[in-house]
Formats: structure tokens, sequence, C-alpha cells
């Protein structure tokens, strides 16, 4: 925006999304808006919500027997977990994993090892879109994508059997973009036919 480089207004208050959406926790206490008459963007600080947040700040005590690592490194590896259970609970619908009972020591492992393959599935997702200009977040991704789901059509025959079809419903433009930035086919899945038959009886 600064360069000049974006004209038009929809695509201004796009980049301003990407903006808030990568730096939350600030854009929470500031207004951010564009004037397509100057072609300038405008930003007013919310104070009395900052004020707010500064009266209801806090801190973190972490413990740890790591004895080897600097301040910055175990707060770092605190965040990296955060992330990663971020990420196990994203994921742990779409992999089925659950429920996991922590009562053996292999299901521990097993807990472990899954949220890190979510972890690296989330930031491989993430990663394609920053290689290719795209500064978004797995919870973007994720909302725009809930409208393309997979529908089950039940169609009754006058014969008494029932038709069933399963197929993916057709993908939006957003969704396309999405799954061409991914390399993925956007039809999510083929079409799946089952046909009931009618038990006839004497």
């Amino acid at each position: 925006m600064a360069t000049g480089k974006l004209k038009d207004a929809t695509k201004v208050h796009q980049a301003i999304g990407r903006l808030k959406e990568r730096y939350p926790r600030v854009a929470r206490y500031y207004a951010v808006g564009y004037e397509a008459a100057t072609a300038s963007v405008t930003w007013a600080e919310d104070r009395a919500k900052k004020a707010v947040a500064q009266r209801l700040d806090g801190g973190y005590l972490l413990k740890t027997d790591r004895h080897d690592l600097t301040d910055e490194e175990i707060w770092r590896t605190y965040i990296l977990l955060t992330r990663v259970e971020a990420a196990f609970r994203a994921m742990k619908s779409p992999l089925c994993e659950r429920p996991i009972f922590h009562r053996l020591a292999h299901r521990v492992q097993t807990h472990i090892f899954l949220c890190v393959l979510a972890y690296h599935l989330l930031v491989a997702i993430e990663k394609r879109f920053l290689d290719a200009g795209i500064h978004t977040s797995w919870a973007t991704l994720r909302a725009e994508l809930t409208t393309h789901q997979v529908v089950s059509v039940v169609l009754p025959a006058s014969t008494g059997d029932v038709l069933k079809i399963r197929k993916g419903s057709t993908p939006e433009p957003r969704h396309k973009a999405i799954y061409g930035t991914l390399h993925i086919p956007s039809e999510v899945m083929k079409p799946v036919k089952t046909c009931v038959r009618a038990i006839v009886t004497e």
C-alpha cells in the first residue's frame, strides 16, 4: 500500500485484513481504514481498550529442569509447544485418533507422535501459502473451507429401492484458489453411489 502497488480498494482492504490477522495482538487496539477518495490508509488507537489490557497484563512463570537452555530458548520452546497442541486440537477430528487414554507408555508416545504429525501438516500448509506470497493461517483457511462440504443425496425409487449418492459440493472460486495453492484437486472425493434394495416379502 505504501509503495503504491495496490490500487483496487477491495485488494487494499484484503491486505489490511491479512495484516490484522498476522498481528492480532496489536491489531485489536487499532481501528484501520482506507479512504478510496484520497487513496490513503488511516488508523486510530483505541486507548480505552489498551488501558484495560495494561491493567490486566500479567506475567508468565515457566519452570524447567533444562539448565542448558537460555531464557529465550525456553520461551521459544514453550511457544512451540503451544502451537503443537493447537495443531493437535485442530486436527484430532479429521485424523480420527480420539480417544487416547494415557494409562500406558505407548499410548503417551502415540499422543506425542500425532501432535507432531498434526503440527508438521499445518506448518506445511501455511508454508505453501507463504511461498506463494500469501500471509494466512490454518484457522483462516479452515474457516474458508467450511462451506465446501461432502453431502449425501438420497433418492427413493418407485420400486422401493433407495439410491444414495455421496459427493462433494461444487467448490466456490475461493475454495479453488486454496486448493490451487496447495496443488491438490478441488474435487475432494469421487462420487460414491450405493443402492439399498427393497426387501420383498410374500
